[in-house]
């Protein structure tokens, strides 16, 4: 058998997707994909048990039900040589020793169970922050609620007994690796951005009782975790050595995908959340308001400052579902976006935050509410969806304008992902927005094709992510410049939305409202 090939898996909010690579040609052979069977559980768990506000959870049994599907679809009968995956983060797990999770031995138990990357622990980040340390300096001088560190504590503190029962406290990226070789091997990028470890200090100490002998030593971006194990390969009938790479954050994952592997490029992956990466060959000071910055969790040799809005794609999907204009989601999309097309900037008197789901950059705060102000009674549907959009563009402008403010080159401004791809007016405000051009490569899959580059790089298929961003990444992009005259009229209008975010008393009244205003625990602080 002469055809030999590399699986990506990408393991979203709802679902994995797979696509299988052939190696010698470098092009994508076959794809599929696969919902979780219990989703996203905010409202109870699947025995019907109540969940907090601000719960958002997911079964790890449903990582491999679906991961079976796929690997057994892609490659049965197949020569693998490599597996990579990348996940969503942060979106821990406690487990035994030998990754059994805990939702598995205590089902009733909501803490038990997956903390997906939008469950929020900001009470318990808040307390971490004010406390201080040394390990914040990378981070802006904090840690987010959806960080590993403010989940481990809100376990350790909420449920005691679990956190006892708890062996390791593992990323669900890392925890699915372990799964398909029989070998624990963490990521670099995980525990960097997600659990702030230093190369030199290790993981922050004094955070949660225990904390330490619950992680693990990382390993950097393209390393060699493990191969399938012998249970997986009869389960998916997978040939050859199917080597598997360590995981990656799903948003890190698309870099070589994409072209992203120098110094100088921006690289938005832009989905349900969005996530922005810098990269920079120098070390540089972590600019005002980015998460934060480390060198060779994503990309060896380099390194990547990490930014994002905690809600993208959604905030566009809740307005769509909650207001719908066509028999489906799609036929909704295509109405509100062919409407909105016909508007142009400030026609419909309205100007956003776009804190639908918390506030990444520059607060840090999952508390903040969405804001839209400027109604009129001439107020249309289309007028408030197009808003929602600038909005977003809004939020992304000002990422872009604090890394510069630091420092940092963007000679390259890359989309990708989800609404890159699906949602062309969008990408036409954003430039106009930005006032920059944007990359939009071509390529299908490209988050999952990045994880196929990196089982690529573990396996010694190609000599590093240079090449494999050349022999399995886009070939071919579409550029997209901004308008002049719609860049000019923005500008005030960006200005206004900056104005209105930087205001202590709007965000002390979002915060205040907001639907995790209420429930949080009280840490006797």
């Amino acid at each position: 058998m002469d055809e030999r090939y590399l699986i990506g898996l990408d393991f979203g909010t709802l679902s994995v997707r797979g696509v299988l690579i052939d190696a010698g040609s470098g092009v994508a052979a076959d794809h599929h994909a696969v919902p979780y069977r219990h989703g996203v559980m905010t409202g109870s768990l699947p025995d019907g048990t109540p969940l907090p506000t601000g719960f958002a959870l997911q079964d790890a049994g449903d990582y491999l039900v679906a991961a079976e599907e796929v690997l057994t679809r892609l490659g049965r009968g197949r020569v693998i040589l490599a597996i990579g995956l990348d996940f969503t983060a942060s979106s821990p797990l406690p487990a035994k020793a030998d990754g059994t999770p805990l939702s598995a031995l205590m089902p009733g138990e909501p803490h038990a169970y997956v903390k997906l990357w939008k469950h929020s622990a900001q009470r318990y980040a808040d307390a971490i922050n004010a406390a201080g340390g040394a390990f914040l300096d990378d981070f802006g001088g904090r840690v987010s609620g959806e960080w590993l560190l403010a989940k481990a504590a809100e376990l350790a503190t909420e449920a005691p007994a679990v956190w006892a029962a708890t062996e390791r406290f593992i990323e669900a990226g890392d925890w699915m690796v372990l799964r398909l070789t029989g070998r624990e091997a963490r990521n670099l990028g995980f525990a960097a951005y997600k659990a702030q470890y230093s190369a030199e200090t290790g993981y922050p100490r004094n955070i949660v009782p225990g904390l330490a002998s619950r992680l693990g030593r990382p390993l950097p971006a393209g390393g060699l975790a493990g191969r399938l194990s012998e249970d997986w390969r009869r389960r998916t009938g997978i040939l050859g050595p199917a080597t598997v790479a360590v995981a990656i954050i799903d948003s890190h994952a698309v870099l070589p995908a994409v072209g992203a592997v120098e110094d100088g490029t921006m690289v938005g992956a832009l989905g349900t959340s969005a996530a922005y990466i810098f990269l920079a060959e120098r070390r540089l000071a972590l600019p005002a308001g980015l998460e934060g910055v480390a060198h060779g969790g994503s990309l060896p040799d380099l390194w990547l400052f990490e930014a994002g809005q905690a809600a993208f794609g959604d905030v566009l999907a809740w307005f769509v579902r909650t207001f719908p204009r066509g028999p489906d989601l799609s036929a909704s999309f295509a109405a509100y976006n062919a409407e909105a097309a016909t508007l142009s900037p400030g026609e419909n008197h309205l100007v956003g935050l776009d804190w639908w789901n918390g506030n990444r950059v520059p607060h840090a705060d999952s508390h903040l509410s969405g804001l839209l102000m400027g109604f009129g009674l001439d107020t249309t549907a289309a007028g408030i969806y197009r808003a929602l959009m600038e909005a977003l563009c809004y939020g992304t402008r000002r990422i872009i304008d604090l890394a510069s403010a630091g420092g940092i080159d963007t000679r390259r401004v890359i989309m990708t992902s989800g609404l890159a791809e699906t949602n062309p007016l969008l990408v036409e405000i954003m430039a106009d927005v930005l006032g920059r051009e944007i990359e939009l490569p071509t390529i299908a899959h490209a988050t999952a094709t990045g994880a196929a580059i990196h089982g690529a790089v573990a396996a010694g298929v190609v000599a590093d992510f240079k090449a494999g961003a050349t022999h399995f990444g886009a070939r071919s992009r579409r550029h997209i410049r901004p308008d002049p005259d719609r860049s000019a009229r923005y500008q005030p209008l960006f200005s206004a939305s900056c104005e209105l975010a930087g205001l202590a008393p709007v965000r002390a009244a979002m915060r205040s409202i907001g639907p995790r205003a209420c429930g949080d625990p009280d840490l006797g602080e």
